[in-house]
């Protein structure tokens, strides 16, 4: 059943998304926010698919931290997920991703749209200083700023290293870094096209003042946040799932 469900999801997505990105190309005349509400309609419809086809829902635990002003969000990346569900939690928000995604049909297209600061990794300093003076424009512009700080994709349970970026953005910004953990690689793995199903939780921490702070202790608190939780997310499903049996 499972992989019933998931070939599903892959062949709707396979109509859904060219579809979706076509619209979003007659979306260019307009503003980057209004750009922006059209085109992650795509997030919303994505996540309803994947609730109905997959039976994959989430739940969000310390929505109330998320700052009334644009801020930084540093967020584990594990699965496509949080790609989507990201834009249905968070206010307006640009992401910070490598420079060939732009280039996927349909979809790199409509990205491209949505004011992505797009980086070159192998030009090391000149993506450093791209990121830094696009993502003070893009929070002076209103849009929130999401940096997925392990660079990478990584499998469920593995701890990348987390690259001082965001920290860097965070630092010369003076804006409120936003950590957060998920454990949506349970679910929908990296690379995998199985899903199974089941209640992703995405967990929110408290805003960090970056005044007075260097990137590098930025940079561990998130860290060291995102972990611990990453920690406790996993032992509470332990412990909920030894409850049912």
């Amino acid at each position: 059943m499972i992989f019933i469900r998931s070939l599903l999801f892959l062949l709707v997505q396979l109509i859904w998304i060219p579809v979706y990105a076509t619209f979003a190309l007659f979306t260019f005349p307009f503003d980057a926010h209004t750009r922006y509400r059209m085109i992650s309609g795509l997030a919303h419809s994505m996540m309803w698919l994947l609730r109905v086809i997959c039976d994959i829902r989430f739940e969000v635990l310390g929505k109330e931290n998320i700052p009334q002003e644009p801020c930084i969000v540093l967020c584990k990346h594990q699965s496509a997920w949080e790609t989507f569900a990201l834009q249905t939690v968070f206010p307006p928000q640009v992401w910070v991703l490598k420079r060939e995604l732009l280039f996927l049909p349909f979809f790199g297209w409509g990205l491209a749209l949505t004011s992505p600061i797009a980086i070159d990794r192998g030009k090391g300093k000149q993506a450093m200083k791209q990121l830094l003076e696009q993502g003070k424009q893009r929070l002076a512009d209103g849009f929130c700023v999401v940096v997925f700080p392990e660079g990478t994709r990584m499998p469920y349970g593995v701890h990348g290293k987390y690259k001082i970026g965001g920290a860097l953005l965070g630092e010369s910004s003076g804006v409120p870094v936003v950590p957060v953990a998920h454990n949506a690689g349970k679910f929908w793995g990296r690379k995998s096209f199985l899903k199974y199903p089941g209640t992703i939780t995405m967990s929110i921490g408290k805003p960090i003042d970056p005044k007075g702070l260097k990137a590098e202790e930025i940079n561990n608190q998130v860290e060291n946040w995102i972990e611990t939780e990453m920690e406790r997310i996993k032992s509470e499903a332990s412990l909920l799932h030894v409850e049912r049996r």
